[in-house]
């Protein structure tokens, strides 16, 4: 929490002057529903979110904006580490691991690296200078909830 906070405010009045800025934190979708065994990793980011929330909205009329990024489970290296060690540990194949993930999200699948991308991309683009202090969550609907 304190690291990202350092930077953005290392950059932030640069931003406000030239009248243009766009922060995008990366977070996870455990900001909006816990994950066990990762309590202060969720703490620390659901902390952040809430810092930037008002700062976000203090800086919106010098047209910088700051939203968040929630991510699920995407296709990565780390997804790739995850399977292999459940995989050793319950004597399950690595693929029969990755079908049941898969099955048990609402799209049948995990996220793509360059789904990620693109949203990061729009978010860091002029076209969304309307979009202020949000958390975007990009799970494919695994987490839950109606608001």
């Amino acid at each position: 929490m304190v690291s990202p906070i350092a930077m953005i405010q290392s950059v932030i009045e640069g931003m406000v002057e030239r009248k243009f800025g766009r922060i995008i934190n990366i977070t996870s979708s455990s900001v909006l529903m816990s994950i066990e065994k990762l309590d202060l990793s969720s703490g620390a980011r659901a902390g952040l979110t809430g810092f930037l929330a008002g700062v976000s909205r203090q800086v919106a009329r010098s047209n910088v904006t700051i939203n968040n990024l929630l991510p699920g489970s995407f296709d990565t290296d780390r997804q790739d580490a995850i399977i292999a060690r459940f995989a050793q540990a319950s004597g399950k194949s690595e693929d029969e691991l990755r079908a049941a993930r898969d099955a048990a999200n609402p799209t049948g699948r995990i996220g793509r690296p360059e789904e990620f991308g693109a949203a990061c991309a729009f978010l860091a683009s002029v076209h969304a200078g309307y979009i202020v202090g949000q958390n975007i969550l990009m799970d494919g609907g695994e987490t839950r909830m109606n608001f």
